[in-house]
C-alpha cells in the first residue's frame, strides 16, 4: 500500500466518524470504520432526550469553547448548518426547527437519524467493524496501521481519528483516542467533563431535592461572574441540574481545573430587583406579624425552599414569629431571593457528562483541512479536538462539520 492509494481508515463510529466516512466515500475513497462498541452511533440515540437535537440554526461562535474562534469558524464555514440540513434531507430525514433554533427530526426519533446514516454507509460501501477497539495506531512510512485489542490489523493511506472524548464512556468514548494521537506526537490539553450537573456544598439540598424553578444561575470565582444563564433549574441531592447548569459547567470546570474556588449564585427571581423583593418581604412580615416566618412567605417560593432560606437568612428556625424578626434577618432573606451563594465542589462524573472540554491542541491541526500538522495523512474530527459547544445542538453541528471537512480532505487526490 502507498500514500497515493485512496484508502481511508476512520477510528470511531460516532457522529463525526460516520460523517467523515460518508464524506470520504462520497469522494471515491475505500473507507473502513473501526468502532469500539458493537454498533456505531450509540451516543446519537440518547441525544436530545432521545429525539436528537441535530443542530442549531443560531450559529454563534461564543457558543463554542476551547479552540480559538477562528479555528471553529473555518470548519463551520466549510460545512455550515445549511449543508447539514441539505445532507439529512437528501437521506430522507425531515427536520423541524423548534424554540431557540434547535433542530430535531420531524418524527421525533433519534433512532431515525442513526438509521439513515447507517443505511447511507451501506449504500456507499463503507465497511464497518464493531467491537474493534484500536489500541495501537502507527505510520510505517507507507501507510497507517491500526491494531485492535483482539489482534485484528487494518491499514490505509490516510486515517481519521474521530474516537470522541471521555464523556459517556458507556456509549463508546472512553478517552482511548487521546492516547492514540499522543503516541503519534500530538499534544492533548487537560480534559474535564462539561454539559454536566454540578455538585454543591449545600446541606439544604436534602430538603429541597427535586425542586424546580425558573431562575438564573451564575458561576462566580475570584469576585467575577464567569458566566450567567437563565431557565429551569432543578435541585438534586448532590447539587443542581437543568440546561442552565449544564451550560455553566464549562465555566465551573475551568475554575476547578485551575484550583480556583467557585460559587454558584442562584436567583429565584431574575426579573425582579432586590429592592422590590425587599419591599415584598417587609410587606408580608408586617401584614402577618403574629404568624411564623414560614407562613408569611408561603406562596412566594416553593415550600421546600422556605426552611433553608429562613435558616440561611439567620433565623433560629422557621417557627419564629414575624414580629420577632430583626431588620437584618429580613434584609438577608430578601437578598437571598436574588443571590443565594453556594460553593461548587465539583461536577458529576464522566458517565453523566454530554461532552468533553480539552483535547487535541487545535494549533497542531490545519483549520482548513483538519489534517495534522504533526503527521501528514492523519486527520482529526469531533470531540477529540479541543472544541466543545453549549447545549442546543452545537456539539452535533461540530461533529457533522468537522467530520465532513476531515472526510473530504482525507479522500482528496
Amino acid at each position: 500500500m502507498t500514500r497515493n492509494s485512496n484508502t481511508v481508515l476512520v477510528v470511531g463510529g460516532g457522529a463525526a466518524g460516520m460523517m467523515a466516512a460518508l464524506a470520504a466515500a462520497g469522494r471515491g475513497a475505500h473507507v473502513t470504520v473501526l468502532e469500539r462498541m458493537d454498533k456505531v452511533g450509540k451516543k446519537i440515540l440518547v441525544t436530545g432526550n432521545g429525539r436528537c437535537n441535530i443542530t442549531n440554526t443560531r450559529q454563534e461562535l461564543f457558543r463554542y469553547h476551547g479552540a480559538p474562534p477562528e479555528f471553529v469558524e473555518s470548519v463551520l464555514r466549510s460545512f455550515p448548518v445549511s449543508k447539514t440540513m441539505e445532507f439529512f434531507k437528501a437521506l430522507g430525514l425531515e427536520c423541524v426547527e423548534e424554540e431557540e433554533g434547535r433542530v430535531y427530526p420531524s418524527c421525533g426519533q433519534a433512532s431515525a437519524v442513526l438509521s439513515v446514516l447507517r443505511f447511507e454507509m451501506e449504500r456507499r460501501n463503507v465497511r464497518v467493524h464493531g467491537g474493534a477497539e484500536v489500541h495501537r495506531l502507527a505510520f510505517d512510512g507507507h501507510a497507517f496501521r491500526a491494531e485492535t485489542k483482539d489482534g485484528r490489523m487494518f491499514a490505509a493511506a490516510r486515517v481519521i481519528v474521530a474516537a470522541g472524548g471521555k464523556a459517556s464512556p458507556q456509549l463508546g468514548s472512553n478517552g482511548s483516542g487521546f492516547e492514540l494521537v499522543k503516541a503519534l506526537g500530538h499534544r492533548v490539553l487537560p480534559t474535564f467533563p462539561v454539559l454536566v450537573q454540578l455538585n454543591l456544598n449545600a446541606p439544604f439540598l436534602a430538603e429541597a431535592e427535586g425542586v424546580r424553578f425558573n431562575g438564573a444561575a451564575a458561576v462566580v470565582s475570584q469576585g467575577q461572574v464567569r458566566r450567567k444563564e437563565t431557565g429551569e433549574i432543578q435541585l438534586t441531592d448532590y447539587g443542581a441540574s437543568g440546561i442552565p447548569i449544564l451550560d455553566l459547567s464549562r465555566a465551573a470546570g475551568e475554575c476547578l481545573l485551575h484550583k480556583r474556588e467557585a460559587f454558584l449564585e442562584l436567583s429565584l427571581f431574575p426579573d425582579r430587583s432586590p429592592q422590590t423583593l425587599w419591599e415584598e418581604v417587609q410587606k408580608r412580615l408586617a401584614s402577618r406579624s403574629d404568624e411564623t416566618i414560614e407562613r408569611a412567605l408561603l406562596g412566594l417560593v416553593h415550600s421546600d425552599l422556605l426552611p433553608p432560606l429562613i435558616q440561611a437568612a439567620g433565623y433560629k428556625n422557621k417557627h419564629v414569629p414575624c414580629h420577632l424578626s430583626s431588620a437584618k434577618n429580613a434584609r438577608n432573606l430578601a437578598d437571598l431571593l436574588t443571590c443565594w451563594k453556594v460553593p461548587i465542589t465539583g461536577t458529576q462524573p464522566w458517565s453523566r457528562a454530554h461532552a468533553t472540554a480539552g483535547g487535541v491542541d487545535s494549533s497542531e491541526i490545519n483549520p482548513v483541512t483538519l489534517e495534522s500538522k504533526v503527521l501528514p495523512g492523519l486527520f482529526l474530527a469531533g470531540e477529540i479536538v479541543d472544541v466543545d459547544g453549549d447545549c442546543g445542538g452545537y456539539n452535533l453541528q461540530w461533529a457533522w462539520s468537522s467530520g465532513a471537512v476531515a472526510g473530504l480532505h482525507a479522500a482528496a487526490p
